[in-house]
């Protein structure tokens, strides 16, 4: 009986370490992009590597956006800021590797370091989750560019953003 159990746990403890998947588990293969401009109400469009167009709106605004683009592969974006009177301006977004990827090492999960972390994306993460430009007057224009400040309830302020509100007295 006592074999047994011996024989059961290393078996569990086997499979354990190979088919665990460190960040699969701890991190994620999507990630918040919160985007803004100043002008406000800007039309912004992200296209990915191959030009594939993967969302459009108006800033504000909030997009997911998919880390892996294939096995073994970091996806790459493209986010265009346009707004009539400005000049078109168009900003990368990368990923890079993530660290938690490393820790399949650490507890031994060879699949999830050859396979899951790689097919899910999650082996990569988002350099930055935050864009927020300033828009240039086209030349030729009299559009002028005024920091803006706007005034919100807490409740209305996304739950992505609330981590980085500086207190004013």
């Amino acid at each position: 009986m006592k074999r047994n159990f011996i024989k059961l746990t290393a078996i569990v403890l086997a499979f354990s370490f190979l088919f665990t998947s460190c960040a699969s588990i701890v991190s994620s293969s999507t990630y918040p992009l919160s985007i803004n401009s100043t002008p406000n109400n800007a039309k912004v469009t992200v296209t990915n590597k191959n030009g594939y167009q993967v969302y459009m709106g108006r800033t504000p605004a909030t997009v997911r956006l998919r880390a892996g683009d294939g096995f073994f592969a970091k996806a790459e974006y493209q986010v265009r800021f346009s707004s009539e009177g400005y000049e078109d301006k168009v900003i990368p977004v990368t990923f890079k590797i993530d660290g938690w990827y490393f820790g399949n090492i650490l507890i031994g999960g060879l699949l999830g370091m050859l396979i899951v972390d790689p097919i899910t994306g999650a082996m990569w993460k988002i350099d930055s989750k935050f864009i927020n430009e300033t828009l240039s007057p086209a030349a030729g224009t009299t559009a002028e560019v005024k920091p803006e400040m706007k005034i919100m309830n807490i409740n209305d302020v996304p739950d992505n953003m609330k981590s980085h509100l500086v207190k004013v007295n």
